[in-house]
Parts: C-alpha cells; structure tokens; sequence
C-alpha cells in the first residue's frame, strides 16, 4: 500500500539517493525543520525537478546536498546523502571540496552573485579549468572559448575578455553554466536559474539545459517554484510543502492526475488553466515555519479538503496510482480505505517516524 516517498521507478543505482534528510536550524529561541524527512533519487541522465512556495525548504535541501550548511544550521544523524553510492554526509569539508564543482556542479539564481565582478568572464572560466582539471595557458584559453560557444555565447573569443557587467542577464546565466561545465560535473544542481530572466531568455536556458544534457549525459536536479518550467524540463517531480515533499510523480503523471490539494493548488494558479471569465485561484495563507517535527498536516490550515484529523495526525506517503511511481502524503488516501482505517494507517506509520525524529535530537 505505501510508496517510498519520493523512489524513482528505475531499477539502476541512482546518481544520487537522498534519504530521510533533516537539516535544522538551531536559535535561541525555537528550532526550524527545514528540511524535514526528505527522500528522492536522481538517476543517470535524468532531471527531477523540486517544485514549491517561497519558504519550502527547497534551496536548503540543495544547499544541504552540497554541504553548504553553515551553523546554526545542521544536517542531523539518520540523513542520508550518496552520491554514486559514497555517503556525502561522512565526508570532511576537504573531502566534500573535491566532490563540487568537479562532482556536483550548481546554477543559482542570480548569475550575477555567482560571479566576480572586478575578474573577467574568461579568467574565470580559466580559473575553475585550471583547479578542476589542470589546464593552462593556450589550452585553458582554447577550452574556455569552446565551453563560451557549448552554451550559446556568439563571438566567444572576444566575449571571453569582457566583464560581468557587460553581459546581459541571459548572457551571465549561460557564462555561469560554462564555468560549471569547466569543473566537468556528471551532476548539476539548478536553483532557480531562469527566475531573474524574462520568458523569452528563460526558454533558451531551459533549451540550452536539455542539450548540455543530453550531449553530456548530465543528471539535473531542478529546483523552481514555477509550475510551467517544471513541466518543461523535468522528468520527475517532487513537490515540496514546510520541509516536506508531499507528492511524488513523473511529470506527466502529476499535471494530468494531481492527488495532494496543495499540488492542486498550485496547478490552478496558473495563468490560462481557467475556463473563460474565470478567476485565478489562489492558496489561501502562507507556508508556515515548522519549528517542531511534523505531528500534523502542515498544509491543513490551509487546505480546502481538511478535516478534524488532519490537525492531529501527521500524514505518510501512499501510493495513489496503480504502477506505485506516484505517492501523496495526504490523509486523504488510500481512497479505498474508509476514513477510519486511513487514520490509523497513517497514524501507525507517523508514530514510528515521532520515535526517530526524538531519538535524532535527544
């Protein structure tokens, strides 16, 4: 009956396994789960996409990933983070050195945060071919304008001396995404990397991905709160709520059959999803701080759909279509199930998780 919450339908080892991942942060004053039990696989070619509102815990899920967090934040222990099946949470920071950029490459938001403003774009490119793979002089040159034309950069030899200010928006995210490629990473992180563009640049950094990957059999996790561009470039998406992925589905599989009422949500505020004359729909509300672990739905004060249980009991995923590669972590399924077999379903299943999450902050 139950699905594991975000498991790929792929039967090969995954490029990267992510497991039961709890990144908290500690204050004075309370503790903030924001990432809070998270699981997903990418595999080998493949883009899986992390879709969300503002305050979801996606940007620190890729933050964990690449062991970006920083006190007072904390990766807790039972997390689990592999990457071609070596544990990234035992590595050392020198360790974890090693395995970004050349490993695990990431694009973030704004491009011009990502790069230095008083170095040109080619001594930057030049700088990260020198450290990840050793090359210099005439060669690093050559390969640094090769890198400029793999994503789409005209005049590559003359724009290789220019600046960051004299690139345009779309021009620095490409110029970021070969500075990636320098680093020859067989997996990419993609934070954000078309929400400073206009819809027009956006398309062809979405186009330009898909090459990049399929020329280079990259594997791409793809973070974005934009249902539209999920729906372009991934394969699999994982739809996150308060630290917690709620629904799992391929791509397809969830725009044509969304099961959570908050994916639903989200799909019927899309602009042109309407039928003519009618309004946008909007979610009430906004994404909560879980400053506790899950004993509740967190998307209930919110929800259309809830009822008296969902304030009480923490929902688990369960399958929601036959084939077993879509789940919902909803009180509202099993369907089949009578309301009261599916809250002691979810009940038996969440008693278990309240056990660990004390054990990991005892």
């Amino acid at each position: 009956m139950q699905s594991e919450a975000t498991m790929s339908d792929q039967d090969e080892e995954p490029v990267l396994s992510v497991r039961n991942l709890r990144t908290v942060f500690r204050t004075d004053r309370e503790n903030i789960y924001a990432v809070d039990g998270v699981s997903f696989d990418v595999h080998e070619g493949e883009t899986v996409g992390i879709v969300g509102e503002s305050g979801s815990g996606k940007s620190v899920t890729a933050r964990s990933i690449m062991g970006l967090i920083k006190s007072p934040g904390e990766i807790q222990s039972g997390s689990s983070i592999k990457f071609n099946g070596e544990e990234l949470t035992e590595y050392t920071e020198k360790q974890y050195q090693h395995v970004r950029g050349s490993g695990i490459g990431m694009v973030f938001q704004d491009p011009q945060k990502s790069m230095n403003p008083v170095y040109t774009v080619g001594n930057q490119i030049k700088e990260a071919l020198r450290v990840n793979r050793g090359l210099r002089g005439k060669e690093a040159t050559e390969e640094a304008i090769r890198l400029l034309e793999d994503v789409a950069i005209p005049d590559a030899s003359r724009r290789l001396n220019e600046y960051p200010h004299e690139f345009s928006g779309g021009m620095r995210q490409r110029a970021v995404i070969a500075m990636m490629l320098a680093c020859d990473p067989e997996f990419l992180i993609c934070d954000e990397p078309t929400t400073a563009l206009d819809v027009t640049i956006q398309a062809q950094i979405l186009d330009l991905l898909k090459d990049l990957q399929e020329e280079r059999g990259l594997s791409i996790l793809f973070i974005t709160h934009d249902m539209g561009v999920i729906a372009e470039i991934a394969d699999r998406v994982n739809v996150m709520y308060a630290g917690q992925i709620i629904e799992s589905a391929p791509v397809e599989e969830l725009f044509a059959n969304p099961k959570h009422p908050y994916t639903r949500g989200l799909l019927g505020a899309i602009p042109g999803q309407q039928a003519q004359g009618e309004r946008l729909q909007t979610i009430e509300g906004d994404v909560p701080t879980p400053n506790e672990p899950a004993s509740y739905c967190r998307f209930a004060p919110r929800c259309p759909k809830a009822f008296e249980e969902c304030d009480a009991v923490a929902p688990t995923h369960v399958a929601v279509n036959e084939s077993g590669n879509h789940s919902a972590a909803c009180l509202l399924y099993p369907e089949e199930m009578p309301v009261t077999k599916r809250i002691e379903y979810h009940s038996s299943q969440s008693d278990g998780k309240a056990v660990e999450t004390e054990s990991d902050t005892a």
